[in-house]
C-alpha cells in the first residue's frame, strides 16, 4: 500500500511547495484538486484578458512568416541563383556590366558602408517615394455633392377642360408672323426648358418659327393625371395648339424617350400636325412587329441596369419608386449615365462632361422634379413599355375601305373615287446617330421598315447627345432641310378700313358672331 500511495503522496508534497502566488505565471494557475481523492492537478485556466491571446497569435504568425521566406530563399538559391541555371547564364554577363559601369557611384557612399546594403536601401526609399506621388496624382477625393435648387415658378398656364392646369413656355417669333409652329413634348427626366437644348433665338427668327414646349402631366409645373395614357398625352397637345393659337397644322417634334408623344399625336390627332421632326426616336422595346435580329440588337446595346428598369417598368412598376428616391428623387445632383444607366460611346461622354451641358442639364433636372412626385416618372417608365394601344405601323399610308367584306371590296375595286387614305400622310423626319447607346440604330431602322416613306437621316459620327445638343450647325440643318431656305417671319396683315355698302351691318353682324363662337371655344379650352 505504501507503494501505491507514494506517487500520490509525491503530489501533495509538491503542490505544497507551490505558494498561491508563485503559481501564477503567464497567465496560468496551478491548483489543488480535493475531489480527485487528494492528488493534486495542474489545471491550465485561459486568462480573461484576450490580448494576450491576440499577442501570441502575432507572435507565432510572424515566426512562422520569417521561416516561411527563409524557406523561400533556401530554394532560390539553390535552384535559381546557381551558376548552370538558366537565369544566372543569361543575365549574370550583362549585370555585372551594368554594375561596373555604375561602379564610379560607390564613391559618393560612405566609405563605412557596405554598397549592396546602401544601393539597396535606396532602392527601397525610391520605391516608397514613387509609389507615394503616383497616389497623390490619382484623384482620390470623392466629389462634393451638389444639392437640387428649387427654383421661383416661371412658366404660363392654361386651364385644360378636365380642370388640370398645363404648364408651357413660348419661344421664337409671335402668333401672327410664325410662318411654322413646332410643339414639343420633353423626354424622361426633363422639363419645357429642354425643348431643343441650345436652339438660338436668331435661328427661330431667321426662318420664322414658333417653338412651344411644355411639361407633361406631373412633371415641372404641370399638374398631374389621374388615368394618363398616350391618347390623353396627345389630346393634351391639341388642347395646347388651341390655347396658344395655332390656327394651322403644327409640326411635332420627338427626341429619345419623348418620342412616344409624338408618334400619340400622329395616332390620334394626324388633322393637326403638318410634319414630325424626330430625333433618335424611342420606340417600345417590346413591340410585337420587332423581328428576332431587330431585338437582339436593340436589348444587347444597353446595360443590364437599363434592362432591370425595363423590366420592372413593365412587371411591376411600383418597385421603380425604391431607385427614384435614391437618384434623382434625392434631392442631390448625379451624373446622367449613372441615373439613366446608360453605357455612353465617346461622343456623348465628351459632351456631357461639358461645363455648359452640365449646368443646362442640371436646371432642366431641377425644374422636371419639382413637385417630388415620383408616381409621374414611374408612369412616364410604363408608358414606354406597356401597351401603346396603336403600333407604329399603323401610321403607313394605305387604302382605306368603307366596310368590310368581299362586296365592301369589289365596291372600292369598281369605285376608286370612294377610296380613303388611312395613316399619317404628312412627313416624318428622323435623324439618328450611328453611335447611339442609349437609342440603338436598329429602333430607327425598324421604323423604317414598317414605315417605308420615312426620311431617316443616319448620322455616322454623332451619339445620342451630340446632334441634339447645343449644336448650331445641327439646328441650321435640321431646319434647312425640312422647311427649306430660311425666309423669315410672316409680315403682319394691316387693318383694313371698313368697306362701306348696303350689306355693312349684316356682314359685321356675321363676323362678330364668328369671332364670339371662336371666343367662346378658346375661354372653354382655357
Amino acid at each position: 500500500m505504501s507503494e501505491v500511495n507514494e506517487p500520490a503522496a509525491w503530489r501533495g508534497e509538491f503542490a505544497g511547495l507551490l505558494d498561491e502566488d508563485v503559481g501564477k505565471v503567464n497567465g496560468y494557475s496551478y491548483s489543488y484538486s480535493a475531489a480527485d481523492g487528494g492528488t493534486p492537478a495542474a489545471v491550465v485556466e485561459e486568462s480573461g484578458d484576450w490580448r494576450f491571446q491576440v499577442a501570441e497569435f502575432a507572435k507565432g504568425a510572424a515566426e512562422m512568416s520569417v521561416e516561411f521566406g527563409k524557406g523561400v530563399r533556401d530554394v532560390v538559391k539553390q535552384s535559381v541563383l546557381r551558376e548552370d541555371s538558366v537565369i544566372v547564364r543569361k543575365f549574370k554577363g550583362p549585370c555585372l556590366k551594368i554594375m561596373g559601369k555604375l561602379r564610379f557611384l560607390n564613391e559618393y557612399l560612405p566609405e563605412d558602408r557596405d554598397p549592396v546594403h546602401a544601393w539597396t536601401v535606396i532602392a527601397c526609399v525610391w520605391v516608397v517615394a514613387l509609389a507615394a506621388l503616383i497616389v497623390n496624382i490619382t484623384e482620390t477625393t470623392t466629389p462634393l455633392v451638389k444639392k437640387m435648387k428649387v427654383h421661383p415658378t416661371s412658366a404660363s398656364l392654361i386651364l385644360l377642360p378636365d380642370g388640370r392646369r398645363l404648364a408651357y413656355q413660348v419661344q421664337g417669333v409671335p402668333a401672327d408672323q410664325a410662318r411654322y409652329s413646332m410643339i414639343v413634348p420633353h423626354s424622361f427626366l426633363s422639363s419645357r426648358l429642354a425643348g431643343i437644348p441650345g436652339l438660338k433665338g436668331s435661328l427661330l427668327q431667321e426662318f420664322g418659327i414658333r417653338l412651344v414646349t411644355y411639361d407633361l402631366p406631373g412633371f415641372g409645373e404641370s399638374d398631374p393625371h389621374p388615368d394618363r395614357d398616350l391618347e390623353s398625352s396627345a389630346l393634351d397637345m391639341l388642347h395646347l395648339s388651341y390655347s396658344v393659337n395655332i390656327t394651322d397644322k403644327f409640326w411635332v417634334v420627338g427626341y429619345s424617350e419623348g418620342s412616344k408623344h409624338a408618334w400619340a399625336a400622329l395616332r390620334y390627332i394626324p388633322d393637326r400636325l403638318a410634319g414630325a421632326i424626330m430625333v433618335a426616336p424611342m420606340v417600345n422595346p417590346y413591340e410585337p412587329k420587332l423581328t428576332k435580329e431587330e431585338r437582339r440588337r436593340i436589348w444587347g446595346t444597353w446595360t443590364v441596369k437599363k434592362k432591370l428598369m425595363y423590366f420592372l417598368a413593365r412587371k411591376c412598376p411600383k418597385l421603380l419608386t425604391y431607385f427614384y428616391r435614391r437618384t434623382f428623387l434625392s434631392g442631390n445632383h448625379g451624373v446622367i449615365d449613372t441615373w439613366h444607366y446608360l453605357s455612353l460611346g465617346k461622343w456623348d461622354r465628351a459632351l456631357v462632361k461639358d461645363r455648359i451641358f452640365e449646368d443646362f442639364w442640371q436646371r432642366d433636372v431641377e425644374e422636371s422634379v419639382r413637385q417630388g412626385n415620383a408616381k409621374p416618372f414611374v408612369e412616364e417608365a410604363a408608358l414606354q413599355v406597356s401597351n401603346w394601344g396603336f403600333s407604329i405601323a399603323d401610321l403607313k399610308v394605305q387604302n382605306k375601305h368603307n366596310g368590310n367584306g368581299i362586296l365592301a371590296l369589289l365596291k372600292s375595286v369598281y369605285s376608286p373615287s370612294e377610296k380613303r387614305l388611312s395613316g399619317f400622310l404628312g412627313p416624318i423626319h428622323i435623324w439618328q446617330g450611328a453611335e447611339d447607346t442609349v437609342v440603338p440604330p436598329a429602333m430607327s431602322e425598324f421604323v423604317r421598315r414598317v414605315l417605308p416613306d420615312v426620311m431617316l437621316h443616319k448620322l455616322p459620327y454623332e451619339g445620342h447627345f451630340t446632334y441634339f445638343y447645343f449644336c448650331d450647325e445641327c439646328h441650321r440643318q435640321m431646319f434647312r432641310i425640312v422647311y427649306g431656305d430660311p425666309q423669315g417671319p410672316l409680315v403682319p396683315k394691316e387693318d383694313q378700313p371698313p368697306i362701306e355698302d348696303d350689306d355693312e351691318g349684316e356682314n359685321n353682324q356675321v363676323i362678330f358672331s364668328d369671332t364670339a363662337a371662336d371666343n367662346d371655344n378658346i375661354s372653354t379650352l382655357a
